[in-house]
C-alpha cells in the first residue's frame, strides 16, 4: 500500500467531501437537509469515530458531533489526553435523515462508500463506533449490550483491497444524556482506548 503524505490526505479527504455536497447519491437525504456533514479532523488520525447519522445542530454547522453529545465526546477524548483536533470524526450517513429518523438500509449502503473512502485515505489504527447502529453497519452479528469496550478485528474488502481493522464498539454518547449510568459506563470503555491502541501497535 502506498502511504500518502499529509497533505495528499488532505487533499482526498477534501475530494470526497466535495462529492457528498454534490448529492450523487442520499439525493433524498441531500434534498431535506440543510448542509452535508462529511466528517473533520486529522487526516493521519490513528483514531477514527464513526456515529449513525447527523442531528439538527450538526445539520446547521455542517460538522459532525456538535450539539450536546459533541460536548461529552469531547470531554471524553480529554479524559484521555486528546482533543478533536487529534482525531477524526464521522457518520455512516453523510445528511441528516428528516425528524432525525433512522436512516434507511438504502440510505446506508448509498452513503457507505464515502465512508469506506475516508478510511481508505486516513488509515485509522482503530475505529471506535459511537452506537449500534454505525457498529452494525460492519458488525452486524454483535449486541452492543455484550461487546461495548470490547476491541474487534475483523476484515472486509474495500476497492479489492482486503483490510485487517480493529474495531471498539461504543454506547452512543446521546446514552449518556438520557441514563446517568451510562455516563460513568462510557466514561470507562473509553479510557481502554489507549491500552487498544498500544496493543495495536505491539502487533504491527
Amino acid at each position: 500500500m502506498t502511504t500518502l503524505t499529509r497533505d495528499e490526505k488532505q487533499s482526498k479527504l477534501a475530494q470526497i467531501a466535495r462529492s457528498v455536497a454534490s448529492c450523487e447519491v442520499c439525493s433524498e437525504l441531500c434534498k431535506a437537509a440543510t448542509n452535508p456533514v462529511p466528517g473533520e479532523g486529522d487526516p493521519e488520525a490513528k483514531i477514527m469515530f464513526v456515529g449513525e447519522a447527523p442531528g439538527a445542530q450538526e445539520d446547521q454547522q455542517g460538522r459532525p458531533f456538535v450539539g450536546a453529545s459533541g460536548k461529552f465526546l469531547a470531554e471524553m477524548l480529554d479524559s484521555i489526553g486528546l482533543s478533536r483536533d487529534d482525531v477524526f470524526i464521522t457518520n455512516i450517513v453523510k445528511y441528516r435523515p428528516p425528524a432525525n429518523r433512522d436512516p434507511s438500509r438504502e440510505e446506508i449502503r448509498d452513503c457507505l462508500p464515502y465512508l469506506l473512502e475516508q478510511i481508505a485515505v486516513i488509515d485509522p489504527k482503530l475505529i471506535v463506533f459511537l452506537g449500534r447502529h454505525a457498529m452494525n453497519v460492519f458488525l452486524p452479528e454483535l449486541k452492543i449490550s455484550a461487546c461495548h469496550g470490547q476491541a474487534v478485528k475483523q476484515s472486509y474488502t474495500h476497492a479489492g483491497v482486503r483490510r485487517e481493522q480493529v474495531f471498539l464498539p461504543l454506547y452512543h454518547p446521546a446514552a449518556a444524556l438520557y441514563n446517568g449510568s451510562m455516563r460513568a459506563t462510557l466514561l470507562e470503555d473509553f479510557a481502554s482506548i489507549p491500552k487498544v491502541l498500544e496493543s495495536i501497535s505491539k502487533e504491527s
